[in-house]
């Protein structure tokens, strides 16, 4: 597979407060991969880092091909970057379609797939934003971020305060995402067993550097490595 995402030494932050520390990752073409750390440790800056809406102070960033290091954030979701963040943005006045025509790109995504993904969708097409569960607005998050036909896909913390029916319902469809699209996934979380267990890698960030790199079913398995990174007692933790 080759090379889609590239950082190499990043460090970045806000203001004058550095947040990420000389951080290097590679993600190929269709790779999926976990993003894990505690509370405060970089992992949404790091998303924030790759998609322009922090402040980069070193290192580079390349994305399929070209240099994202200056670029704003909507030349680099031209390029092929999806978004999906923790607070999901949604456009709440608009209805769901409107919601996922207004961003959409040319490609293979479209709403037919978008609803076939997400029958949830479908069934509520009609409704506005502010009308939608916590569940289904951030289904609609995803199926919008898709509609924008990227390339690498960042999501930042999915599966945060939702039910289980619907966290399951999520996890069914990123897997499928990681597993037949062709997309490549980075998913933020602090929770290890559910991500690890639809992803095919995981990066570890503490104090803005990475600090563990393992298969993500090796690290599933490893609960001497969980306990020291993540500070929880085994897979089945969260």
């Amino acid at each position: 597979m080759s090379s889609l995402l590239e950082l190499e030494q990043v460090a970045s932050g806000y203001g004058e407060a550095l947040a990420l520390r000389d951080v290097s990752l590679r993600m190929a073409e269709g790779e999926s991969v976990a993003l894990l750390g505690r509370n405060g440790m970089g992992k949404t800056t790091l998303i924030l880092t790759i998609m322009g809406h922090a402040r980069q102070y070193g290192g580079r960033i390349g994305f399929a091909g070209s240099t994202l290091d200056g670029l704003p954030p909507e030349a680099r979701a031209k390029l092929g970057l999806g978004w999906v963040p923790q607070e999901r943005n949604i456009f709440r006045s608009l209805t769901v379609e409107e919601n996922l025509t207004a961003v959409a790109r040319p490609g293979s995504w479209n709403l037919e797939r978008i609803y076939a993904m997400f029958p949830r969708l479908a069934e509520r097409r009609r409704n506005y934003g502010n009308q939608l569960s916590g569940g289904e607005q951030q289904m609609l998050a995803i199926g919008r971020a898709l509609m924008t036909n990227p390339r690498l896909l960042l999501l930042d913390e999915p599966f945060e305060g939702l039910a289980p029916v619907i966290v399951d319902e999520l996890m069914r469809a990123l897997e499928g995402l990681a597993r037949d699209s062709g997309l490549a996934l980075l998913i933020v979380e602090q929770k290890p067993n559910k991500v690890l267990r639809i992803t095919g890698r995981a990066v570890i960030l503490d104090q803005g550097r990475v600090v563990h790199e393992a298969p993500s079913a090796q690290l599933l398995n490893d609960p001497d490595a969980l306990a020291i990174h993540l500070g929880v007692a085994g897979a089945n933790a969260g």
